[in-house]
């Protein structure tokens, strides 16, 4: 792959600095450096000239199901709730999901570089998801990190899942008791391996050891606000370090809470109707309210509950409501990176980070804009005629 240097990007800052005007100059897959005026090329270096168009780095949706419920296949492509079974912490969303859906078109379209992606809530434990990027047609080549957490779900979808089969769960104690079941049972296993004693191998208890051990972190699935503290719960319990709430609806009910325990939540989707109870207090000025109190907020879609082109409208609407633009951005590409744990490669332009850019014909939380530019890993994968 040839360097590639980007002419006259207009760089939003991420603080209340005026925008500047720089050149990128991207090599080997990364941004090697980033100037005022970049003279001294490379061999065979490529130039595109951006013509002062507003240039950010990929966008960062740290919730979604994208390739694990396919667009317009019908049931043959949802593969995201194994519901055979409410404890499944041994799936693995990569086993499910299909770079050939449509869906990640959308998202290089719409300069959404990177996702997590994986099992979806109606089971008590779900599996493991995983961190990709948007381009390629071989899963294995896109993936940044897997696993990168295990998704637990609280609240009204496991129990609508199982609780009308006469199943557990049917109530909220029968979730967190399957979910305390499985990670009391995880840790015994852990002593028996350090031991030296085990003699056998437990693929759902595997699963388990890289969250016990830090290594991963504990998703979970949580609208309503006894939820969020159920969840949080769960990990004080079992010194789960890395803990994100997912959706978090009436997350700003408990704010303070989230901030003192430096939780983290991967807010939204903010476009659906109130389908069900736990989305009764969905408001779009809930990301201000949450913002302001100091939690770490990113956006999210939930793909395809939201569809992935709309993050941006996402982040618009809650900037209708008071949430400053330079937040906003944070929300879908500082704060992702952080949340996802992959701070030093994603969501910044900066050197030594991956080539994953966008480039936007007019302010990106404008309507009208267009996304004209989408580059991945230092190729250009989109470019708007």
């Amino acid at each position: 792959m040839y360097p590639l240097l980007l002419k006259n990007c207009l760089i939003s800052t991420l603080d209340q600095e005026p925008d500047k005007l720089r050149d990128i100059l991207i090599e080997n897959r990364k941004i090697s450096q980033i100037s005022h005026i970049i003279k001294d090329l490379p061999s065979q270096c490529r130039i595109y000239d951006v013509g002062e168009r507003y240039v950010l780095p990929g966008l960062i949706d740290c919730h979604t199901h994208l390739g694990i419920i396919e667009e317009a296949t019908g049931k043959i492509g949802v593969d995201n709730n194994e519901t055979s079974d409410s404890v499944t912490p041994h799936l693995r969303g990569m086993d499910g999901i299909n770079p050939q859906d449509i869906a990640f078109i959308d998202a290089i379209r719409a300069g959404v570089t990177t996702v997590m992606t994986g099992p979806g809530s109606n089971n008590a434990v779900g599996g493991l998801n995983l961190i990709i990027k948007t381009h390629g047609n071989i899963l294995d080549q896109m993936i940044v990190r897997s696993p990168a957490g295990l998704k637990i779900s609280l609240g009204e979808n496991p129990l609508s899942t199982y609780g009308s089969q006469g199943k557990c769960p049917v109530t909220r104690m029968g979730i967190t008791g399957l979910i305390r079941e499985l990670f009391m049972r995880a840790q015994d296993y852990l002593v028996l391996k350090k031991s030296g004693k085990l003699k056998y191998r437990d693929i759902r208890l595997e699963a388990v050891i890289p969250l016990l051990r830090g290594e991963i972190s504990l998703r979970a699935h949580a609208h309503r606000a006894d939820d969020i503290i159920t969840a949080i719960r769960i990990a004080e319990e079992f010194k789960i370090k890395n803990l994100v709430i997912e959706h978090g609806t009436e997350a700003h009910l408990v704010a303070d809470y989230l901030v003192e325990r430096n939780i983290p939540v991967a807010f939204g989707p903010m476009l659906t109707p109130r389908i069900k109870m736990e989305l009764k207090g969905r408001n779009y000025s809930s990301v201000l309210k949450l913002t302001e109190a100091g939690v770490k907020v990113s956006l999210i879609s939930d793909h395809p509950y939201n569809s992935i082109d709309q993050l941006r409208t996402v982040a618009a609407l809650a900037i209708s409501e008071g949430l400053p633009r330079q937040e906003a951005l944070k929300c879908l590409t500082v704060h992702p990176a952080e949340i996802l744990r992959c701070e030093n490669r994603i969501g910044k332009l900066q050197k030594g980070f991956d080539a994953d850019i966008a480039v936007f014909n007019g302010q990106p939380f404008d309507s009208m804009s267009k996304v004209v530019l989408t580059i991945i890993n230092g190729e250009i994968v989109y470019q708007k005629n």
